[in-house]
Order: structure tokens, then sequence, then C-alpha cells
């Protein structure tokens, strides 16, 4: 199996998660970019112009959580972002990516940044298609949609991009981060249909709800997101107010509200979570005695998950403790304001109490609390205004669109399954023929090929490696491999292996003589001259020689020995009529024969692989070299 590519490893940290960390998992986040430096004012005029251009797409289009929109952002320098919330609907995403396209179209002066909790999900889109060097690791700040295409910027112009440096790169040199065409394929692929594909993941269905949750979908059809949001994402707290249904059962004097029969938009994503979720109505709620009427059950849903989400806006509008107040306890206790203490104890009260005063002071707290109240105050504006159920009975609500499509759905996963097959196989039959030519240009320009294997070849190519290519920093390897160096000071290593000896050997030296008497007859203290050793300036040849005499004595004990081919052993068959101590001398005093050794190791080495990479294997590769397989294996 061929092995994925990096964007498709799971493994792989995503270096913008962190930074989108506070935000749900399920959240879009984009980020317009000016060729030139904008005034704010200049600044406020695109972000209407962009909005303007986005419009035609968005008026009727049934967001899930939340609509497409830009705000100013004046850091690290002026430009527009915005983010979207699409939780399970990955049509939002998309329709956000192909808006953003439009954008990039429609204004060719800026360049769009876009990811997601997932990292740069427009990489691993077209992760069978992206260079090879291209990983998680390194794709920060390297993709960007310019005039309606994506872009990479190249590795080899800019190895650690800064955002900067990015922008700057594509303003001058737009053609060179073109992706290719195959990447281009995938992602607007991804993106072929839409707007239409918008209006198709719409789904229209007749319900039965109360006069007043008909008339807040009239005048405000795009809350129905926030009712199914506050169904599917129900707790016990919610239900209580949904027993109660205060709000849109007797919020009129008089009794309770009306039922009547209207027809809602939402976005098939909606439709299913209402449909798959069971929920018993409240005792309060009118059903009909009829059990399985369709209308009335998904009304019932509809209309509960608008008072929960109703009262639990407004109960956390009073008190500004949305998303902003959770993050700012959560930096309370990471900063260990609360001094470790247990919660529901007195001091930790009086800690809390602080905070909330701080808290309702900032600037923070009135954003939040406008922000939660703005769908309460549209609810409360829209019913304040007299109405009755007398406008709805003379409208016609047209039949509920066909759902079969939510029981249908294994014939299209099937098909996108097909089409990710198609493209793994089509990315594996790529890397076997470029794997092919390879082996092919290496085995020609080696001739070391089959049965014309030469195995002195092999010696001769290392010989070559180890004088030309490599030395104690490292071996040299082709430039699109980016090897980490390694460093070494040799005087230094030497000085410090010389100084352990050296010492090993004053302390033998006097272990000697405390149990002799005396030195032994092997330790030469003076040099032939009668110079001291020790005073000599240059002390290189003694301390190689101690060196080899303490590594000898070492090994002598070991089978070490025994695993290398010595010169003499090819001759022993001359050599039988030899005593046995003129064998062992033969043997210790026999040099080893470095080539033959060579290349039993590597052959060993290479063996063990049993066709997989390995160590051998890539180190002959460095080389050029390409050993042929053993198709007698296992023969």
């Amino acid at each position: 199996m061929a092995t994925p590519p990096p964007f498709l490893n799971s493994n792989n940290p995503n270096p913008l998660t962190q930074a989108s960390s506070h935000l749900p998992e399920d959240t879009v986040i984009y980020s317009i970019y000016p060729d030139n430096p904008l005034s704010q004012d200049a600044l406020q005029s695109l972000h209407l112009q962009i909005l303007n251009a986005v419009s035609p797409f968005t008026t009727s289009y049934i967001w899930q959580h939340e609509p497409f929109t830009l705000s100013i952002a004046l850091h690290p320098f002026p430009h527009l972002k915005g983010h979207l919330r699409f939780g399970d609907n990955l049509n939002d995403e998309w329709f956000t990516v192909f808006l953003l396209f439009r954008v990039s179209v429609a204004f060719p002066s800026v360049s769009i940044q876009v990811h997601d909790s997932d990292g740069e999900f427009l990489l691993i889109e077209a992760a069978y298609h992206l260079p090879r060097w291209l990983n998680p690791e390194n794709s920060q700040n390297r993709a960007f949609i310019r005039r309606g295409k994506l872009h990479i910027i190249p590795q080899s112009a800019l190895p650690n991009p800064t955002l900067t440096e990015s922008l700057n790169f594509l303003i001058e040199n737009e053609q060179a981060a073109v992706a290719p065409d195959s990447v281009q394929y995938v992602i607007q692929n991804r993106i072929a249909g839409y707007p239409e594909k918008a209006k198709l993941n719409t789904h229209s269905v007749r319900v039965r709800v109360p006069v007043s949750v008909a008339r807040v979908f009239k005048h405000a059809p795009s809350l129905i997101s926030l009712a199914v949001e506050g169904f599917y994402d129900r707790d016990m707290d919610s239900m209580k107010h949904a027993a109660k249904m205060e709000r849109f059962l007797k919020g009129r004097k008089g009794g309770e509200e009306e039922m009547v029969t209207v027809t809602v938009k939402m976005s098939r994503a909606m439709y299913a979570q209402l449909m798959q979720q069971r929920f018993q109505s409240p005792k309060c709620y009118p059903m009909p005695a009829k059990k399985g009427d369709l209308e009335a059950e998904l009304g019932m849903k509809i209309a509960c998950g608008l008072e929960m989400m109703y009262q639990e806006k407004k109960k956390e509008g009073e008190e500004g403790k949305g998303s902003g107040w959770k993050k700012y306890k959560e930096s309370l206790e990471k900063s260990g304001y609360f001094k470790g203490l247990v919660p529901g104890s007195n001091e930790y009260t009086r800690l809390m109490e602080n905070a909330e005063e701080y808290y309702k002071n900032s600037s923070l707290f009135s954003k939040t609390r406008e922000m939660l109240n703005a769908p309460v105050r549209q609810i409360d504006e829209i019913l304040s205004l007299p109405y009755s159920a007398d406008e709805f009975k003379n409208e016609d609500a047209p039949p509920s669109d066909d759902d079969s499509w939510l029981y249908s759905g294994e014939d299209e996963l099937n098909s996108a399954l097909q089409d990710r097959q198609k493209e793994i196989e089509l990315y594996e039959l790529k890397r076997e023929k470029k794997k092919s030519k390879e082996q092919k240009d290496t085995g020609a320009s080696s001739s070391l090929k089959g049965e014309d294997f030469d195995l002195s070849e092999l010696v001769k190519t290392m010989q070559g490696f180890m004088h030309k290519m490599s030395s104690y920093e490292g071996a040299e390897v082709h430039n699109d491999r980016d090897p980490k160096e390694v460093e070494l000071d040799v005087e230094r290593f030497m000085k410090d292996v010389e100084s352990v000896m050296k010492y090993q050997g004053d302390e033998n030296v006097t272990r000697d003589m405390d149990d002799d008497g005396g030195s032994s007859d092997m330790d030469f203290d003076e040099s032939e001259d009668g110079s001291d050793m020790s005073d000599h300036e240059d002390g290189e040849d003694s301390f190689m020689h101690s060196y080899s005499d303490v590594m000898n004595n070492e090994l002598k004990s070991t089978t070490l020995k025994k695993s290398f081919v010595h010169a003499n052993e090819q001759t022993s068959v001359k050599n039988e009529g030899t005593s046995n101590a003129t064998e062992d001398m033969d043997e210790e005093f026999s040099p080893v024969d470095v080539d033959v050794n060579l290349v039993k190791n590597l052959l060993d080495s290479f063996a063990c692989q049993q066709g997989l990479p390995g160590p051998t294997s890539n180190l002959l590769g460095l080389m050029g070299v390409n050993l042929p397989k053993d198709d007698n294996k296992g023969k």
C-alpha cells in the first residue's frame, strides 16, 4: 500500500489549530488582505463592496448556524476577517469557499486565506495532487486564493514564510505561486454547482405551529437556524423552558395561541436533525389526538426549539455570560487567580464576585450582551405589533418537499467513495511509474542490474562516496532532501578522549606498581631516544598506539573478531599443516579484509530489509546504486 500524502496523515500536528482553538471545531476562518495598505475609511468601503458582491448569492440562503459576515481588523495590519460555524452542514463551508473565490475574481487586488479546525482544508482536499515537500508542518502562510485560483508559496522561494513575506511574494511573483492544474481541478470540482447547489440544499416543509411562531418566521425566516439549534443542542435546563412555553403559547393576554399551518424553509441538515430525534411534547403544548401527524410533530419541535433558544439567549443577555464570560473565566483560572481554592468556599465566592463585577464593567460584557440580545430583541419587535391567525388562513401553504434523499444517501456516499478510490488509484499509479522510471535511470547509470551486478563496482562506489561525498560533518545528499547537519568539534572530541585514556593509563600503571612492586615488562614509559613521552609536544602517535592497545585488550576476550573476515581466511586451505599456535597468531595479527567485510555487511543488511525501504537501500540510493532483488529467495 502506498504511503498516504502528508496532509492525509492524522498523526501530523496542525499548526493552525492552536491559533483558532477558542472557536468551535466546526468553524471556518477566513481573512482578506488588500495588496496596498488602506486607510480605515477605504477599508470600510471595501468591506461594503464585498458584502454587496456576495449578497445576491446569500440573500435566500439558509445558513446552519450563522451567516457569512466580515469585520474590519487592524492587526497585524488592516484587513477584513470573518468566521462562520457550519456545524453538521459541510455545504456551508464549501459555499463559503465558493463566495471567497468569487470575491477574489471581483476584487483582483486582494489575497484570501482560509482554514478551519483541521487546518488548510483546501490542501487536504487536494492532498493526492500536492508536491511531496508540502506537509502540515510547513504549510502555514502558503495557501492563498487570488484571482479565482489557489496559490501555494513555493518552498524554494520562502522556506519559512511569514504572512507579510507571502503576501509580498504573491504581489511580485503571482504566476510562480499558482498551484498545479490538478490541484485547481480538485478545488473547482468541489465548489462546482454553486450557487445552484446551495438552492438544492434547501428543504421546504409544511408544519403546524402557534401563530406567534409563524409570525416570527414570516418576518425573520433565518431564525429557523437558531430554533433548530436550540432543539438539537437542548439540555435539562433549557428543557424546563419548553415545559412552560411562556413566550410562544402564553405570550398574549386572552389565552393561548392559535395553531396555523405554514411552510418553513430550512437546510437539509436541519431537517435531518429534526427528523432523527425523538421528543416528547410538553403537556402544555396542544398536539392533535391523531398520532403520526408529521406536520404537527415537526411544528412542535420547531416551536419548542424557538422557545428554548429565546429564553436561554434572554437569560445569558441579562447576565452577559455567554462565550465571552467563559473565555474570561478560563483566562483567570489559567493565571492562578483562584489560587487553587475549592469552588463554593467563601474565599472562592468572593473572588468570583469580584471577577463578575469587573467583567460587567468591561467592553467585552457590553459586546457579548448586545450579541446575545439581538435575536431576543428581534423576536420581541416582531411580536410587539398586532397579529392574528387570520393573516395565515388565506395563505396557501404548499406541501413539503420530497425527503427521499434522507433515506437514499447510500448511493451518494458510495459515489463519493468511488471517486476517492479512483483518486487513490491514480495517485498510486503515478508513484509506481515514477518509481520504476527512477529505478530504470539508476540502473542504467550504475550498470548494476541483474546478473551483471559487479560487487567490485559496489566497493569502488562506496569508496568514492566516503572520500568525496562524506566527512565527519555528514554525507552530502541531493538539494531536495533538506538534511539535518551533524555538528562535531573534532579537536575537542579528540582531546576529551585523550584525557580519558591518559587518566585510565595512569590508573593502570599505579595499580600494577602496587600489585607487583614495579612496572610491567610490557610498559614502555620512554621513547626510543630516551625522552619522556608525557613531555613530548606532539603526542598524537603515542595516543593512537595507546588507544589501539586498550581497544584490542577490551575486544580480545569477546567474539567480535569472529564477525570480521580476515585476509588469511581465504588461504586457510594452504596452511592446514601449521600448528595451532601459529594459526592463533596469524588470526590475531592478520589484517581484516575491509572490502569483503563491507560487501558482506551491506548484502546482509539489504537482505534483512526483505524488499522494504531501509538504511542500506537509502544509503546506496544516495550513491546511485540499485541492488538487484533476490529472485531466488524462498526457492
